[in-house]
């Protein structure tokens, strides 16, 4: 989940990138109006198509080179990605992030 910096609050959506159209179908189903958490809150989850960036590719290369993956913010910050439900790395930037 995308967190501000400075407060670690999140900032209440996700990236979520699936594989398959099926995948992305129960996806759907399943979270759009989601409202169970495991605490108490009026959130009620909501799928959108995200833009411009589709698919992993797109995504990795929006994120190797972001302020977010700048050596001075901390690994827990940093956006993730995940295989197979395996956390795996994102390759490294191609050029020096800019400060946050």
């Amino acid at each position: 989940l995308p967190i501000h910096i400075k407060t670690k609050a999140c900032l209440g959506y996700a990236l979520v990138n699936l594989e398959t159209p099926d995948a992305v179908q129960s996806f759907w189903k399943a979270f759009d109006g989601y409202a169970k958490w495991a605490v108490p809150s009026k959130t009620i989850g909501k799928v959108t198509w995200g833009g411009p960036h589709q698919g992993l590719m797109a995504l990795i290369e929006r994120y190797r080179n972001s302020p977010a993956m700048h050596p001075t913010i901390p690994e827990s910050c940093k956006p993730l990605i995940f295989e197979n439900g395996r956390r795996s790395r994102l390759p490294p930037p191609t050029k020096m992030p800019i400060t946050p």
